[in-house]
This record gives C-alpha cells, sequence and structure tokens, in this order.
C-alpha cells in the first residue's frame, strides 16, 4: 500500500494536514452552529420523554383533563426532574419504546441533568458525540490501509459530510451508532492483528456497547462474522475461534434486552414502514439516500418536482463516483481490506434492499444506511488519494482528480450552509412538519392567546410548545370530551380538532369558527 503512495505531491504533507485541519474546524463549527434554529419534530420530542423518565399514559392522565397548562406543564414531560430518577427511564424504555436501546437515552440523559434543559443541550451530546468520529475514523483507516493520508482524507470528507452533520444535530443514537460502528471495527481489525485474548476482550465489549446502541448494529455484528468466516476460508481456525468466543461474550449481554424487545413488542413504533412504494420510487430514494452522502440541498418528498429534476445529472455523478470507487478499491487492494469495506456497505444496505424491493417496506432511510454511508467513504477516500499519490498517475489525472476533490467537498460546504440555516429538513419530515412554525407564529402575535386540542399531545403538543412563547396557554381534552368555556383570553385557537370538537366550541363559545390552515382554525364572533 505504502509503496504505492508517491513522493512527488502536487501539495506537501505539511500543506495538505494544514487544509484537512481547516475543513475539520468546519465541520465542527456546522454541528454546533444553530443548534436549536430548528423545529424540535417527533422522533426527538419522543426521545424527552423517555429522557424524562414519564410514560406517555402518566403524561395523558395529568395534561388532557382540561385544565390550563403553560409550556413548563408541557417541559416537565421532556427534561429530567427529581420526580424521576434513572429506574424510571429505563422503565419507561422498556414498557413503552422497547425498539430503542438505552445507552444513549440514558448518556443523554446524564449530559441533560449536568449542563441544563434546552434543546441546544439535548442535541449537543449527539454533536459532541459525533466529533469522536474523526479519531476513530482515523484510527480505522491505519488498521485497514495503513496509511495515514486515507485516514486525513476520510476525515475531510466526513467533516463535512451533510448526512454526518444532520445527525449530529440530532437528538436520536444515530451519532453514537456511528462511532460504536467504528469502534467495533477497529476492535476487531486489531484483534484479528494482535491475536491477543486481551484484544478479543476488547472486541466483546465493543460489541455489547454498540447491541444496546442500535438495534440495527446486529446486522453490522453479523456482517463483521461473515468478514472473519470469509478471511480464514471457513476453517475453524484460532482466530474464527476466538472471534465466536467475543461475539458469544458480547451477545449474551443483550440477551437480557431482546427477551425485554420480545415480551413488550412496540409494532405501531414502525407503521411508517408499511406503506407501499413503486420499483422507482423506492430507487429514487434510495439513490437519494447514497448521495446525501456528498450534496444534500434540503429537498424533501412535498417538494416541487423540478427542483428533484434539476438535481439528476449531480446524483449520478455521485452514484458513478461511489461506484467506481468500489471497483478501484476491489480491483488494487488485498482481501483483507476490499472485504471489509464492501461487508460493512452491505451490513445494513443488502437487507434493506431486500425488504424494500421485495417485501415494499420502507425502512430504508438516510438513518438506518449509515454503516453503508461509512463504508462507501472509506471507498471513495482510498480512491482520492490513490489517485492523487500514485507514482503511475500521470499529471494532468492528478489534477482531474484533485478538482473532483475539491468539487466533493464544496458540496459538502456547501449543504451544510444550507442546513445550518434552515429552520426545518428532509429528515424531520417536512410534509407533515412544515406548517408548525408558521402556526406557532401566528398564535404568538396574539397578546394573550389560548390553544385547544383533542389531538396527541405527543408529539404534536409537544413539538408547539418549544416554538410558541411562554405566553401561550393550552387546553387539552380527551376525545368526545367537552372543554370549560374560558373568556379571558384575548384570542382562542383550536389545533387539528376533531370535527366534534370544532362543533362543540361553536356552540360553547356561540362563535364561528375561522379556518387558517389545515391545522389550525380560530374563533370568531358570530355575525
Amino acid at each position: 500500500m505504502k509503496k504505492q503512495l508517491s513522493q512527488r505531491w502536487l501539495i506537501s504533507k505539511s500543506w495538505l494536514r494544514f487544509l484537512i485541519i481547516i475543513l475539520l474546524v468546519i465541520g465542527v463549527f456546522f454541528r454546533f452552529v444553530n443548534l436549536d434554529n430548528k423545529i424540535y419534530w417527533g422522533d426527538e420530542v419522543f426521545s424527552s420523554l423517555r429522557i424524562s423518565g414519564y410514560m406517555v399514559s402518566e403524561m395523558n392522565e395529568q395534561l388532557s383533563n382540561g385544565h390550563l397548562i403553560s409550556i413548563e406543564d408541557l417541559h416537565k414531560y421532556q427534561y429530567p426532574n427529581p420526580e424521576k430518577n434513572t429506574i424510571d427511564t429505563i422503565k419507561g424504555i422498556i414498557l413503552e419504546d422497547s425498539q430503542i436501546l438505552p445507552l444513549y437515552i440514558l448518556m443523554t440523559r446524564f449530559w441533560v441533568e449536568w449542563f441544563g434543559n434546552s434543546v441546544a443541550v439535548t442535541r449537543s451530546f449527539s454533536a459532541f458525540i459525533s466529533l469522536l468520529t474523526f479519531p476513530c475514523l482515523y484510527w480505522l483507516c491505519q488498521e485497514l490501509f495503513e496509511s495515514s493520508v486515507i485516514g486525513w482524507i476520510a476525515i475531510a470528507l466526513v467533516a463535512v459530510s451533510p448526512v454526518h452533520v444532520v445527525y449530529a444535530q440530532e437528538a436520536r443514537a444515530y451519532s453514537l451508532w456511528i462511532v460504536t460502528i467504528l469502534i467495533s471495527s477497529i476492535a476487531l481489525l486489531r484483534a484479528m492483528r494482535l491475536k491477543t485474548k486481551v484484544s478479543w476482550c476488547i472486541y466483546a465489549a465493543t460489541l455489547s456497547l454498540g447491541f444496546y446502541t442500535h438495534i440495527f448494529f446486529t446486522l453490522v455484528a453479523f456482517a463483521q462474522g461473515i468478514y472473519v468466516i470469509a478471511i480464514e476460508r471457513f476453517r475453524l481456525s484460532k482466530t474464527l475461534i476466538y472471534y465466536l468466543l467475543s461475539f458469544l461474550a458480547g451477545f449474551l449481554t443483550f440477551v437480557p434486552w431482546i427477551w425485554i424487545i420480545i415480551t413488550n413488542p412496540q409494532l405501531e413504533a414502525v407503521d411508517w414502514a408499511n406503506v407501499k412504494s413503486t420499483f422507482f420510487a423506492s430507487a429514487t430514494r434510495w439513490a437519494g439516500i447514497f448521495s446525501r452522502t456528498f450534496l444534500d440541498l434540503g429537498i424533501s418528498p412535498s417538494d416541487p418536482g423540478k427542483l428533484k429534476i434539476a438535481l439528476i445529472p449531480f446524483i449520478l455523478i455521485i452514484l458513478a463516483l461511489m461506484i467506481y470507487s468500489i471497483y478501484v478499491l476491489c480491483r488494487r487492494t488485498s482481501k483483507e481490506v476490499w472485504l471489509f469495506v464492501l461487508t460493512l456497505i452491505g451490513s445494513v444496505g443488502l437487507p434493506l434492499l431486500l425488504v424494500d424491493f421485495v417485501f415494499q417496506k420502507r425502512y430504508a432511510t438516510s438513518r438506518y444506511t449509515l454503516p453503508s454511508v461509512l463504508g462507501i467513504q472509506l471507498a471513495v477516500a482510498y480512491l482520492l488519494t490513490t489517485k492523487i499519490t500514485s507514482v503511475s498517475t500521470k499529471v494532468w489525472e492528478k489534477k482531474l482528480w484533485s478538482l473532483v476533490t475539491f468539487i466533493l467537498i464544496m458540496g459538502g460546504v456547501i449543504s451544510c450552509t444550507i442546513h445550518s440555516q434552515a429552520q426545518i429538513w428532509w429528515n424531520q419530515f417536512p410534509e407533515k412538519y412544515q406548517e408548525y412554525p408558521q402556526i406557532a407564529h401566528i398564535i404568538n402575535q396574539s397578546n394573550k392567546p389560548l390553544l385547544i386540542s383533542d389531538d396527541s399531545i405527543i408529539p404534536r403538543i409537544q413539538i408547539l410548545g418549544y416554538i410558541v412563547t411562554p405566553k401561550v396557554r393550552f387546553q387539552i381534552v380527551e376525545k368526545n370530551q367537552l372543554p370549560e368555556m374560558i373568556n379571558n383570553f384575548t384570542d382562542i385557537f383550536l389545533f387539528n380538532p376533531s370535527d366534534l370538537l370544532k362543533a362543540r366550541i361553536e356552540k360553547i363559545y356561540n362563535s364561528k369558527l375561522q379556518q387558517i390552515n389545515d391545522l389550525l382554525w380560530k374563533i370568531t364572533k358570530s355575525t
């Protein structure tokens, strides 16, 4: 590998490191800038409920009684408080969200308890954890490629990768999952190289860490097993025996939670994946998932078709680059290298492809394909490094690939810049929540507003609680429940009311309802 790297660089190593450090600083900046600017959407609201230690049933019982409540009352069920402890947090996950692994929730709870209650603080834990991606990625490249240069290039790509920045600013476990994937990969390669009991014990510990971070880590661990078996040529060698023992040790620590998932299934949590889509729609979605690795302008399914059509040439070029990078990797590296990258790409990617195109389940999203994204970025980093630094590469080719590298990085910088200024992004289901900022703006303009609703508190009402001002009061009732009449408000709004509630409100207040948008109504005087 090292022999392929040219000593005649177009730029010196010191300049390369200087430029990459600048990109690293830019990447850190994008991970922390405007953390509280975007809407705190449904998944994040559920994360915060789990962090608080309360359960949905408790929250509904105490808030959906028709009494006036404030934003502080809503936030009681979004942040840690003395009434609930860590045991309550674990209990809530077990009973209501067993598919969400507890490690991230517990770590974030301690983080928020230490630094304070706010959206920025809650999201900052993911941003902070995402910083560990850089040293882990560099170390992985050292173990896999035995090249520091590839490690630096990989860091540069990931630092301004839009998909990494998006999930670094989300109060979910995805940044932690990326880190555990990298750590377990490093531990595996190191154990296979050192062949010591201690190194295999470390690998077993990283497996346990990953199992309790994300449910799809089991697929990554399974792919790592395929890699070891293939490298050992299906022989029961000492390395394979140590791997099996390490995997068994790590998996045994996860058995208690598997039992929890079996005994407390939460099938409704994945109802969103049951929406069937055509072959073309699935292919388009997969192309978008992988292209966001390097270019993401925030295009969502609700955006006009012209915007999507305009991006097709760029998406095709990015996909072609990815395919070519995998081809070069397989042609120029040893089996130990290319097979590891391929198993990482296919660990979650292949099962999701099968589920998507064969069973027509929409589990394929950017957040679930992060292992595949990591593998692709490793392949692209190898391609760019060898093309720019290889002795056999002609000068004009080096200049061409230097330009390709620059364009990829600038695409990431531009994408991250747009993302940093946006109020809602594609990962936050804008087709579902894009009206919320407008609704909050309308309500906030009133001097003393009241918001009445018989909608579910979580996530919808809680989302509004983050973007309306403290002067807003809420009156939440159960379905078929009649709210009490309250007159000391300047404006009274209804949020996503049922037909029955609308009819009763008109009768109680002897007024008419003015529809403002699909979700918001306002009480007006009868004429």
